[in-house]
């Protein structure tokens, strides 16, 4: 096998099938049906330990990785994480009320959305969540009428639009101006929601929030948006005599889809940004903020394939060859919304060449359901086993019962091991909440 996979936990055993984790891919297929989610462990565990012992070493020990659940949540994935000591960022009641099952330490977590309902604001005051990350000021409001009713004192870190261009699909880009999300500078009104919160008598400001946008391999954009904050940080103290604790730079760390992405380490990512932060503070004579970071992708993605089995072949001379899977955008659904690419093998002859180039269809009835076109892929035929890598992030998670489909399952693999951590859909739970 002369190709070299995007993935490092993929390998080619004797039989010239595919491994992940030193588990073969065509036997999870016979033993769990496809489609089928596979994510290796250690790989998520040791991403994990790689943005934890970076921030100990670049921040001194004053930093938090806080895991972007929206990437990939479930039960057991929040007991990994907290099982590595990391935190936690959720984005709605659902997210946080899988922490709470899984036992995560609440004050370990940071709660984000742009239109927070009433019923998510109290359901995260009464679990403790540890900041709540305010969007607006209606939002801001409504969560100081509710501490007061309750009594208490929330802390609240205020997401700000650092106006930075990341170069990333427009779906994706959430740094600018023109974005959901956020306070922006440029108007006014990130100041303006400062001094809101310091008046209010049953918030805490602790801390200000950025995020530039996702998959990002360039890393001036996160030293610009450091630079920025920090100057925002060093205004807020000018003017309100107000210290910020926590700086919260967000996520959006690229990673390798395909073998022509070449994104830096991460440890290279959190040293260039820290010696920004270091430096900053020092000229802007501020202390140096706490820094929270949200990696999900970066930590998710890589550990992760799908599984399918190929259905039907059919070759349109001089056009395409298409190759029918038993999966769909339903699964897969981030080439229909992004036109995101990935790399496909098939797993029964992992030790072949890729001879051709085939658009993988997926079995919605819709003529976009692809899983990606013009894909360097063996020659396959019914009933082989095509591998989807590094789907991890952002697949399960946005899955759905397009289709009436069941949502497959998601299964880990460790050290040669193999176990469900999500089971496969039934037919009963398609129809559960029907009456």
């Amino acid at each position: 096998m002369s190709e070299k996979f995007v993935s490092e936990n993929l390998c080619v055993n004797e039989k010239g099938h595919l491994t992940v984790g030193d588990v073969d891919t065509v036997e999870l297929a016979e033993q769990y049906g496809t489609p089928l989610y596979v994510m290796d462990e250690n790989v998520i565990r040791n991403n994990l330990r790689r943005f934890h012992e970076s921030m100990q070493k670049y921040y001194n020990g004053r930093g938090l990785v806080c895991y972007a659940s929206k990437a990939f949540s479930c039960l057991e994935m929040c007991r990994i994480v907290k099982d590595e000591g990391d935190g936690l960022d959720v984005v709605s009641i659902g997210e946080i009320y899988t922490a709470l099952k899984a036992g995560f330490p609440m004050e370990r977590v940071v709660f984000h959305g742009n239109n927070k309902s009433a019923e998510e604001l109290e359901f995260a005051v009464e679990s403790k969540v540890g900041n709540i990350i305010v969007d607006n000021i209606s939002e801001l409001n409504k969560l100081e009428k509710i501490c007061a009713e309750k009594g208490v004192v929330q802390s609240i870190m205020l997401r700000i639009k650092p106006g930075i261009d990341a170069h990333t699909h427009s779906f994706i880009r959430t740094g600018q101006i023109d974005s959901k999300f956020g306070f922006a500078l440029e108007t006014g009104e990130a100041l303006e929601a400062v001094e809101e919160s310091i008046k209010c008598g049953n918030i805490n400001l602790s801390g200000l929030h950025c995020h530039i946008g996702s998959q990002i391999f360039d890393i001036e954009p996160f030293e610009e948006a450091g630079r920025v904050m920090l100057k925002f940080i060093a205004e807020i103290k000018s003017k309100f005599s107000y210290e910020i604790k926590i700086l919260n730079l967000g996520g959006g760390f690229g990673i390798k889809y395909l073998n022509s992405h070449n994104p830096e380490p991460f440890e290279v990512y959190i040293q260039r940004v820290s010696a920004v932060v270091s430096e900053e503070c020092e000229k802007l004579n501020i202390s140096q903020p706490e820094i929270y970071i949200e990696p999900g992708r970066s930590i998710a993605a890589p550990a992760g394939i799908t599984l399918y089995t190929v259905g039907a072949r059919k070759e349109i001379p001089d056009i395409r060859t298409y190759i029918s899977i038993d999966g769909s955008m339903a699964d897969s659904p981030r080439y229909i919304l992004y036109q995101s690419e990935y790399e496909a093998i098939v797993a029964n002859k992992a030790d072949e060449e890729r001879s051709e180039r085939v658009t993988i269809a997926g079995k919605c009835c819709e003529s976009g359901d692809l899983i990606g076109e013009n894909m360097p892929l063996q020659h396959a035929e019914s009933g082989d086993i095509i591998a989807v890598c590094a789907t991890g992030a952002y697949n399960y998670s946005m899955s759905s019962n397009y289709n009436r489909l069941q949502k497959p399952a998601v299964v880990f693999v460790k050290d040669g091991k193999s176990r469900v951590v999500v089971k496969r859909e039934t037919l009963d739970d398609i129809i559960r909440n029907d009456v």
